[in-house]
């Protein structure tokens, strides 16, 4: 089978993201998360969002790994259903997006739950 040269580029591109280890990849996070949080019309804001979306992958990406992994080694036991938009958030910001004028800390919660966050992305001002 033929690879196109779109495809080539993308499997170029994953073979380095991968080399990235996800520690490193999640220290940019909330830097992105911000930068995507609050639209402009600009490549530099597109270019924001397409590393955004990498970090995540490469998130998810070793979250159903390391899912996958644990299922094989427990041979008899039924598949447990996995969450997929719980993959992708890091563990400490499992709540939402904070404002720029919201000041009040993060609430600190015990639980083990970790869910994944929604990124609203809407105007500003009603624009």
């Amino acid at each position: 089978m033929s690879e196109s040269y779109m495809e080539k580029a993308l499997l170029k591109l994953a073979r380095q993201i991968n080399a990235y280890d996800e520690a490193s990849l999640m220290s940019l996070w909330e830097k992105y998360a911000e930068k995507v949080r609050h639209f402009e019309p600009t490549k530099r804001w597109e270019e924001s969002v397409l590393v955004f979306n990498l970090i995540q992958s490469t998130r998810l990406k070793n979250q159903l790994f390391n899912y996958n992994w644990a299922q094989s080694r427990q041979p008899g036991e039924p598949p447990v259903e996995l969450d997929l938009a719980a993959l992708t958030a890091p563990e400490k910001n499992a709540g939402r997006l904070r404002d720029a004028e919201d000041d009040a800390p993060e609430p600190v919660t015990e639980k083990k739950d970790r869910r994944g966050k929604l990124l609203t992305l809407t105007p500003k001002n009603g624009k």
